[in-house]
């Protein structure tokens, strides 16, 4: 009976430990990076089954708030989308409130909980995923599952369960570089234990001293789509007004 009680203590500490070092790494690759805020300029290139392509061009401003991050993001063309405006903060209750405003309706409308898992514009986006680097850390339960090369870098594996089973997706794993704290690749299941997403970030530069990734591609895997983001023009610590995040900015284009 010792020797189980002992055993038991041993298994319980690994696994204490194996949590800890799971939240510590994804502490310290979503937090890499600090800034009040970030502006960019982008390309998203969105593929379909059959190889064709269509081009969005899209600005974006994010920054901190009393509540968490912030970030608007602005349509500027093809013709179609352009002025469309979409509005993401966290609410600091763990979760996000989301608004977007579309010229053809002429009015701002607010994303509803049942709708965050839904495409994004067409995209291979979805609501959940363009706010999904800033998810709160809580939300979620995190397990070092293994180590293994990437890109030719050593890497950590964890493993990202949601605690609230109505998330779109049933679990995550996000491969992080051991040296750098890179996000490399992200996984995410459905609850049938099939992958349904797949994320990368490369092309890593260095922007005002931050090792930024330039391009980031998603793909829907049953779709046999992606959508690729290629950053053009990317600048931190900007002054960005408050105005910008608010539902008025959305539908005029002006901050007040």
């Amino acid at each position: 009976m010792k020797n189980i009680l002992f055993t038991a203590l041993f298994i319980f500490g690994v696994f204490s430990l194996n949590a800890q070092n799971a939240v510590s790494i994804m502490d310290a690759a979503k937090n890499r990076v600090t800034s009040d805020t970030v502006s960019s300029r982008s390309r998203m290139v969105i593929t379909a089954k059959d190889g064709s392509t269509t081009e969005r061009l899209i600005d974006q401003y994010s920054k901190d708030g009393p509540n968490g991050s912030r970030t608007i993001i602005v349509f500027q063309n093809p013709a179609n989308v352009a002025g469309t405006r979409f509005l993401t903060m966290d609410n600091g209750q763990g979760g996000t409130d989301q608004w977007i405003y579309l010229p053809s309706l002429g009015r701002v409308r607010r994303i509803a909980a049942s709708e965050s898992g839904g495409n994004f514009m067409g995209t291979d986006f979805s609501y959940d995923d363009i706010s999904s680097m800033d998810r709160d850390m809580t939300l979620d339960t995190h397990t070092l599952t293994r180590e293994e090369m990437l890109n030719g870098k050593p890497c950590y594996v964890v493993q990202s369960v949601p605690k609230d089973s109505s998330y779109q997706y049933s679990k995550t794993f996000t491969w992080v570089d051991k040296e750098s704290y890179l996000i490399y690749k992200a996984e995410m299941y459905n609850r049938r234990n099939e992958v349904v997403k797949i994320m990368e970030m490369s092309n890593f530069k260095d922007v005002q001293g931050r090792l930024s990734p330039l391009q980031t591609k998603i793909s829907t895997v049953s779709a046999g789509t992606s959508t690729t983001i290629f950053m053009e023009i990317m600048k931190y610590d900007d002054p960005i007004p408050e105005g910008v995040f608010t539902t008025a900015y959305l539908e005029t284009g002006r901050a007040r």
